[in-house]
């Protein structure tokens, strides 16, 4: 039977991408996003990941169509670019909200699911969330959380044999660049720093990799028996990880220092 996927943040970017990628090789796909979205390909629930009753609902309604659920993708989530001294205490509550709160209580819910069909909870992280990004010190944290989230969980669930994988993208040409909230500063000297930062940093995102990458790496690693506990897309970005495990902390905020700061 063609494999049951439920993915967040189904209306653009990469859950897009990916929604559609996976619709196309024979998977039965259902999104889950905020605004009302149609597609041709797969089905589309309007729902925020935080109304955890309304997820609920849809996990329940898709296993009463369908008799199954395989994967789900953990992808919904927003970027916030400032100092964090600047940072408004609503939005730093709503980033950890949706960016990791959501991904260890929507997995929570469907763990039970997954135990019949032993399947696959797939979150997508960053390679932010490995190299920490000046104003981006939000943005890095949740994902970070979401890596260690992704490994604890994993030792939960192997008796069930259900897989958990984190996908680590690094610069990605989406409108996720565009999407990201900014908390200005009210000094001037730090505003222009921050930004210099932002600027350089959405640069590299409009010229990185498309988001279609992400989607084969998710298809990729929905089709291993053993998935990896994470999986870095991009060689670039591959190599970039690799260093972390050898070079000293201090250095490596030294170079994003100088690349970003």
């Amino acid at each position: 039977m063609n494999k049951v996927v439920i993915i967040t943040g189904a209306s653009s970017g990469i859950g897009l991408e990916t929604a559609c990628f996976l619709a196309e090789k024979g998977f039965k796909v259902y999104g889950i996003s905020r605004r009302l979205f149609k597609h041709e390909l797969f089905e589309n629930f309007q729902a925020d990941v935080n109304n955890y009753q309304d997820i609920e609902n849809i996990f329940k309604t898709v296993y009463e169509r369908e008799g199954r659920i395989d994967v789900i993708i953990n992808n919904a989530g927003f970027g916030i670019a400032g100092a964090l001294c600047d940072a408004k205490t609503e939005n730093i509550e709503n980033i950890v909200k949706t960016n990791l709160t959501s991904v260890a209580i929507l997995s929570s819910k469907i763990i039970p699911y997954l135990k019949e069909t032993e399947g696959y909870i797939i979150n997508i992280s960053s390679v932010g969330g490995i190299i920490p990004l000046p104003y981006q010190a939000l943005y890095s944290a949740t994902k970070a959380g979401v890596e260690i989230l992704t490994r604890a969980v994993a030792t939960e669930v192997k008796p069930f044999k259900i897989k958990v994988c984190a996908i680590l993208p690094g610069d990605t040409k989406t409108g996720f660049t565009q999407a990201r909230i900014i908390d200005n500063s009210t000094d001037k000297d730090s505003n222009d720093r921050m930004k210099k930062s932002v600027n350089k940093m959405e640069k590299d995102e409009q010229s990185g990799k498309s988001p279609l990458t992400v989607a084969k790496a998710v298809f990729k690693m929905i089709n291993k028996k053993n998935p990896p506990l994470r999986f870095v897309v991009g060689g670039l970005s591959k190599f970039e990880v690799f260093l972390t495990r050898f070079l000293p902390l201090k250095l490596i905020n030294f170079i994003v220092k100088k690349m970003y700061g």
